[in-house]
């Protein structure tokens, strides 16, 4: 599992704020239902999974499979392979 934290820098269009925001994204995903992805710092990845906001940031998962078959499998796209 990696944290990755953004700082971002915005600007009101006319120049009256600066606004300064720091989140966090988590990405859960499941080792016991999909491979390990061999990430490192640094890594592009693409993935596919379900968003949940929260305070810091929000947390991404559901990025494999599912078991039972009720919802759309998730994945993590890492140099050109795919893991579900």
């Amino acid at each position: 599992m990696n944290r990755v934290r953004t700082t971002h820098l915005l600007r009101h269009r006319r120049g009256r704020a600066i606004l300064l925001v720091v989140l966090a994204l988590l990405v859960s995903h499941n080792i016991d239902l999909a491979p390990r992805v061999p990430l490192s710092a640094g890594d592009e990845i693409e993935l596919r999974g379900q968003y949940e906001w929260n305070d810091k940031g929000g947390l991404i998962h559901w990025t494999h499979h599912d078991p039972d078959g009720r919802r759309p499998g998730g994945w993590i796209r890492h140099r050109l392979r795919t893991y579900r």
